[in-house]
C-alpha cells in the first residue's frame, strides 16, 4: 500500500489534503496614497478611484419615482483594471433609510493599443437580480459615456434589454445618469446621483 493516496487513486488531486493557506496576500486600495501603485494604463481613470457617497433620484415608466442614497467604491490592485462596487438604499421624505436597494459589482478596463491605454473603455457590471451588462465606452477628460454592447439575464430576472451610463467628475464630485430599456419601454431615464468623495 502506497503512503501517497494519489498513487492509489489518480483522480484524487494532490491539493486535497494540503495544509490551509494564509489570507489573500495582495492588497487592493481605493486610496492612491497607500497600497499598490496604480497601473499606468489607468492614469486617465485616476480621478474616479476612491469611496463616494451621496444622494440620487430614480424612476422608470413602470415604477414610481424614489429617492436613494448610495455608496460607490472604486479600487485597484495594481493591475490594468478598476473594481467597481455600489450599494444603495431607499430614503423616505425625511432622508431616513427605508430599505436596501440596488447593488452592483463590476470592472472597468481601458482598451489598449500595444501597452498604452486609449480613450475607449470596457465595463462589466453585474447585479444580484440576475442581470449582467457589458458596456463599451469612451473617456473624454473626466467624463465617461457607456452604452451596452450586450445584456445577459437569468430566467427569473426582469426584462432589461439595453442601458446607457454617463459618469463625470464635476467640481470634485462624482455625478452620473443612467438610462435603461426593458419591460416594453425604450431607453428611459432610470437613475441619477451626485456623490462626494469620503475616502481615497
Amino acid at each position: 500500500m502506497s503512503a501517497n493516496p494519489s498513487d492509489e487513486n489518480p483522480l484524487q488531486p494532490p491539493w486535497l489534503n494540503a495544509p490551509p493557506v494564509d489570507e489573500y496576500p495582495y492588497e487592493e486600495s481605493h486610496d492612491l496614497r497607500v497600497g499598490p501603485k496604480l497601473h499606468p494604463t489607468l492614469d486617465g481613470l485616476l480621478p474616479y478611484v476612491g469611496v463616494w457617497r451621496g444622494r440620487g433620484r430614480g424612476g422608470f415608466p413602470t415604477i414610481e419615482d424614489f429617492d436613494f442614497a448610495q455608496e460607490i467604491r472604486i479600487s485597484h490592485d495594481g493591475r490594468p483594471f478598476l473594481f467597481y462596487e455600489s450599494r444603495a438604499w431607499i430614503l423616505d421624505d425625511q432622508s431616513r433609510p427605508v430599505r436596501p436597494a440596488g447593488r452592483e459589482v463590476g470592472w472597468w478596463r481601458p482598451v489598449l493599443s500595444g501597452d498604452r491605454a486609449t480613450d475607449e473603455l470596457e465595463a462589466l457590471m453585474m447585479s444580484p437580480t440576475g442581470i449582467m451588462e457589458l458596456y463599451i465606452g469612451k473617456r473624454t477628460g473626466t467624463q465617461i459615456e457607456f452604452a451596452t454592447d450586450a445584456v445577459v439575464r437569468t430566467s427569473t430576472a426582469k426584462e432589461v434589454t439595453a442601458g446607457a451610463r454617463l459618469f463625470g467628475i464635476v467640481e470634485g464630485a462624482l455625478l452620473y445618469a443612467q438610462e435603461m430599456a426593458g419591460m416594453g419601454h425604450a431607453l428611459s431615464p432610470h437613475l441619477s446621483a451626485r456623490l462626494i468623495r469620503v475616502a481615497g
